[in-house]
């Protein structure tokens, strides 16, 4: 466990991207206060994983910066391919 996701003034931002026949899936899952809050995926075609992944992290952190009493995000992805 990630010991801000105690604290509700932290959003945690988890992103997955995956690419199947040419069409991406973005995935932002945000948590606060070690619970679910928003979900969101978007669908996007001739993109690549990079731009996919960047999209989503961008996205988690706008729905992030929504939620009332937020002042630290932090953002898990899987950019392991990237580095």
């Amino acid at each position: 466990m990630i010991v801000s996701s105690l604290d509700p003034t932290y959003a945690l931002v988890v992103t997955d991207v995956s690419i199947k026949n040419n069409v991406a899936t973005s995935i932002a899952h945000i948590h606060v206060h070690d619970k679910p809050v928003i979900k969101t995926v978007y669908h996007a075609v001739n993109v690549t994983t990079m731009e996919a992944e960047l999209f989503a992290i961008r996205c988690g952190i706008n729905q992030a910066t929504s939620i009332p009493g937020i002042s630290k995000i932090v953002v898990i992805t899987d950019l392991l391919h990237a580095t």
